[in-house]
């Protein structure tokens, strides 16, 4: 066990505070990590990580030196959750951009403009069998209805959802207060796909972009020529090549907003060319005004579309509501596990909740590593707290915020811990308590 030093106090690390598989172990690789975001190993065999920028607003690529985390370049947008590696290049994901990156520090733009102003943004990039290079980028808002829940409108009050082919909309629109002035007296009506403040009708048509909202892109690997792959996600927060067929995980729908959806499940996918996932009116396979989907104490949510573009398919494996789902990798050592096996890094979420007269810290999903079984989609969980819960909220010294993970030429399994979050507000990660653990067959 050990105790270390951050700018907003100790973290406390104890192993024996983790439960994990049987036949395998789990040791602290690096900690004292300002919000590591993502990880990578290099084919030249150099481990590489972000800082996401969550606690310093500067996204950051860095490089492991002589024991050390060096920095290789810094001032990228805040959140950094995603890089990968190419022919000498890093590929680095931020907020609205595609950027290249050689390990001089040398960097070039290559995508700009993503429609990254919303809720969600644009995730890793990952290479396909057919010289391309793939990355999502998620939707405006929760669940495809611009309200007050959505922080960004002050500042980019012209955005909203997008689809990636036409639609045609069953023409709700929704009231909430008016947060575009400053007494927010009065209502304003906004539609589905429609900036704040605009309306729609029924059997309206909303064209198609190739940007959409929700959508799987492909690339040239120099950034040009840009294809839609497929739309209909909500959130797709990382995506990865296993041979030739594409993966990605896709949080569910939250219970806010003008539209809110209860225990929509996330889901992870097997990515088909040319298909509607659903967003935003099915989750997890299955039509949002069925009654399992009806907040406690509200409305069963109406579908916003009047025909749909498919019928989207099954995930192939669903996970409990919250659990956020982030980086994920494939075993292909069969000394580790059966090769093909999917080890899935679960972020996890916190609810406030009114109990009695006192508002507490509920969590609900995740904090874990999963593994998923390719061939039925079952689920199991590989690392958990003995607890069951982060370890901000007992004190213990096990597992904070899982985001990342990846198997290293050696063969064990690298997770990235973000950190531990703030005990008043989970969403504050607090600054120097990430963690590298390592993972070995025993």
């Amino acid at each position: 066990m050990r105790y270390y030093q951050t700018d907003s106090g100790v973290r406390y690390i104890n192993t024996n505070d983790i439960t994990i598989e049987n036949g395998y172990k789990i040791e602290v690789f690096a900690e004292g990590l300002d919000a590591p975001g993502s990880i990578i190993f290099t084919t030249e065999g150099d481990l590489l990580i972000t800082n996401s920028g969550y606690t310093s607003g500067n996204g950051a690529v860095l490089i492991l030196r002589n024991g050390y985390f060096e920095v290789i370049a810094d001032g990228f947008n805040m959140p950094l959750l995603g890089i990968s590696y190419r022919n000498g290049l890093i590929y680095v994901a931020h907020k609205g951009y595609i950027t290249t990156l050689r390990l001089d520090g040398s960097r070039q733009d290559i995508i700009t403009g993503l429609p990254s102003y919303g809720d969600y943004s644009n995730c890793r990039v990952d290479f396909g069998m057919d010289g391309k290079m793939y990355f999502g980028v998620g939707t405006a808002t929760n669940s495809g209805v611009v309200g007050t829940d959505n922080l960004w409108v002050n500042e980019y009050s012209f955005f909203c959802d997008r689809p990636g082919q036409p639609i045609i909309l069953n023409g709700q629109n929704f009231s909430s207060d008016n947060i575009l002035i400053a007494n927010r007296a009065e209502k304003v009506e906004t539609g589905a796909f429609k900036p704040f403040g605009e309306t729609n009708s029924r059997y309206e048509l909303v064209r198609e972009v190739k940007r959409a909202s929700g959508s799987i892109l492909r690339a040239n690997l120099d950034g040009t020529d840009i294809e839609l792959v497929a739309w209909g996600l909500r959130c797709p927060a990382y995506l990865k090549f296993f041979y030739d067929q594409l993966y990605v995980t896709n949080n569910g729908y939250d219970v806010r907003g003008s539209r809110p959806i209860a225990n929509a499940p996330d889901e992870f996918i097997q990515i088909v060319e040319g298909t509607w996932y659903g967003f935003p009116d099915f989750a997890g396979g299955e039509p949002v005004n069925s009654p399992r989907f009806t907040p406690n104490g509200g409305m069963m949510p109406e579908l916003l579309l009047s025909c749909h573009p498919s019928v989207p398919p099954r995930p192939l494996a669903l996970f409990p509501p919250d659990s956020y789902l982030v980086g994920f990798d494939f075993n292909n050592d069969r000394k580790f596990a059966p090769v093909g096996t999917i080890y899935i890094a679960e972020f996890g979420s916190i609810q406030f909740r009114t109990i009695g007269n006192s508002v507490q810290l509920f969590p609900t999903s995740g904090y874990r590593v999963s593994k998923i079984n390719p061939y039925n989609g079952s689920i199991s969980t590989f690392i958990m707290n003995k607890s069951g819960f982060p370890s901000f909220l007992t004190g213990e010294g096990g597992l904070g915020r899982p985001v990342d993970l990846a198997f290293g030429p050696d063969g064990a399994l690298y997770i990235v811990d973000m950190g531990i979050s703030a005990r008043d507000n989970p969403n504050v990660i607090l600054p120097n308590t990430g963690v590298i653990w390592r993972v070995i067959k025993e």
